[in-house]
């Protein structure tokens, strides 16, 4: 899976989903707004509830993702979500400025660093890799 295509992307993004036993579906669509970017949103609802929001907008011709959030809810509430907000006031996020998790208590102000998310690299491979070892 990589980022330097739309095509290369979307690919890697349904064949990461192929196979996925602990994912009952899901509502995840890549297309493009232009010749050089693009965007994967929707749903990845799992077998044990938990249901991963993805949004990601990729730009091909620089093979980045130049903005996501990525929110997990379970039972009807958010357990954490992943933005790249920059957050430069905040010394405890500086060390991978600007990713970083928000979680409880107190989601929305308690933020910790996020070293797993990346601009120059897929992140859905992590996010399905954490949802799915918290729903064993």
């Amino acid at each position: 899976m990589n980022l330097n295509t739309y095509g290369d992307y979307a690919r890697g993004v349904f064949f990461l989903l192929s196979g996925r036993a602990r994912v009952e579906s899901h509502t995840l669509a890549v297309y493009t707004v232009n010749q050089t970017v693009g965007i994967t949103r929707g749903e990845l609802v799992f077998h044990s509830g938990h249901v991963l929001r993805v949004f990601e907008q990729v730009d091909f011709v620089a093979r980045l993702i130049r903005k996501y959030s990525y929110e997990l809810i379970y039972g009807g509430e958010t357990q954490w979500w992943y933005d790249s907000m920059p957050h430069p006031n905040v010394p405890e996020l500086q060390s991978t400025h600007p990713h970083h998790k928000h979680v409880p208590p107190d989601i929305k102000h308690h933020r910790i660093p996020a070293p797993e998310m990346s601009f120059t690299r897929p992140n859905l491979p992590f996010l399905i890799e954490e949802v799915e070892r918290l729903a064993r």
